[in-house]
């Protein structure tokens, strides 16, 4: 019998019924052709976060009663790649409390493996909006039913009859935002500009884990700016945030006006664009724009940013082209300069 060296390697032998989600950057589906090749060496981590590949796990094995759920923050290289030593170690534990076959996982060794997690240098604790984005995620792909909070929230969002709004739940929220189809974007597009600050911001760090059309992003612009006007700091980073889940077309032409807009580029919106919008960062007069800006703001650590940024795989060359070919006198060029002194 070959030897079990991977995480892929354990769920696939033990014929655990496992689906994985990025938890790095947004919640969503990660393949398991993505772990193999990411573990074997032979790609870097597609949505890397502060130098880790953050995964959730979410997998039956034998005859558990309810799936078990992982969080995983794998250790990553300068490069990208997995460092394998942590991962060993926990896979090295994992065996050892299941015993050395995986073929026949029982109801006690289910428990066995959720206790896994606990001291577990590699496990951490998601925010609470991935954690609600992951468990709606996984309900409506394990075709469940949704919480019990979709419902009330639902009600508020349609106008359909009046909820206090402080009675909506986060993961009703999570719940609505996954599941809502063309129709339900558009009237909620409508209802946005009347909802309070507490929901609109929750919704839009729900809102930013998903793809979202053009009646809904223009919407979102429209209440980021008028929450930018009225000094609403949070919930118009909030608003850049959930636009990021839009295309480039609208997304990316509404961080160029906000890069080109002295007063706009706070340490608050730049994190929101290298956080939630890095994807629009990947054009040829952006990236330079907004790295410069980065570079400008001094309350922003810039090398920390850059060098997630430069982590992202399609981003690592323009990332590292841009701050090599920066002018000395340039703000780049100054922060640059700064760190060698």
């Amino acid at each position: 019998m070959q030897p079990i060296n991977t995480l892929h390697d354990f769920f696939v032998r033990s014929g655990a019924a496992v689906r994985l989600y990025h938890l790095g950057r947004r919640v969503e589906p990660c393949e398991m052709a993505t772990l193999a090749a990411f573990e074997a060496g032979e790609q870097a981590w597609p949505a890397p976060w502060q130098g880790q590949a953050r995964l959730g796990l979410v997998f039956r094995l034998g005859d558990m009663p309810e799936p078990v759920i992982w969080f995983l923050a794998l250790p990553l290289d300068e490069q990208g790649q997995l460092v394998p030593a942590p991962r060993d170690a926990f896979l090295q534990r994992l065996l050892e409390t299941l015993g050395r076959s995986v073929q026949s996982v029982g109801r006690e060794d289910g428990e066995a493996v959720d206790n896994l997690m606990k001291d577990n240098p590699l496990a951490f604790t998601p925010s609470l909006p991935f954690q609600a984005l992951l468990h709606a995620r996984a309900s409506l792909d394990l075709d469940l039913p949704a919480s019990q909070h979709l419902e009330p929230v639902e009600a508020y969002l349609s106008g359909q009859q009046p909820i206090d709004w402080q009675a909506l739940g986060l993961q009703g929220l999570a719940d609505f935002v996954v599941r809502m189809d063309a129709d339900e974007q558009a009237r909620l597009a409508t209802r946005l500009p009347e909802l309070p600050h507490e929901v609109l911001t929750s919704l839009c760090y729900c809102l930013e884990h998903v793809a979202i059309g053009a009646g809904l992003a223009r919407a979102l612009r429209d209440c980021g700016e008028a929450a930018a006007r009225a000094g609403d700091i949070e919930a118009f980073s909030a608003c850049v945030r959930a636009v990021a889940g839009a295309e480039s077309e609208l997304a990316g032409a509404w961080y160029d006006e906000l890069l080109a807009d002295d007063d706009a580029c706070g340490p608050d919106l730049l994190a929101a664009m290298a956080g939630r919008g890095w994807r629009h960062l990947e054009d040829g007069e952006r990236l330079p724009s907004f790295l410069g800006r980065l570079a400008n703001c001094e309350a922003a650590d810039f090398m920390s940013v850059a060098r997630d940024l430069a982590l992202v795989p399609r981003l690592r060359l323009p990332v590292l082209m841009t701050l090599r070919e920066a002018a000395p006198e340039s703000p780049i060029g100054r922060r640059l300069a700064a760190l060698t002194r």
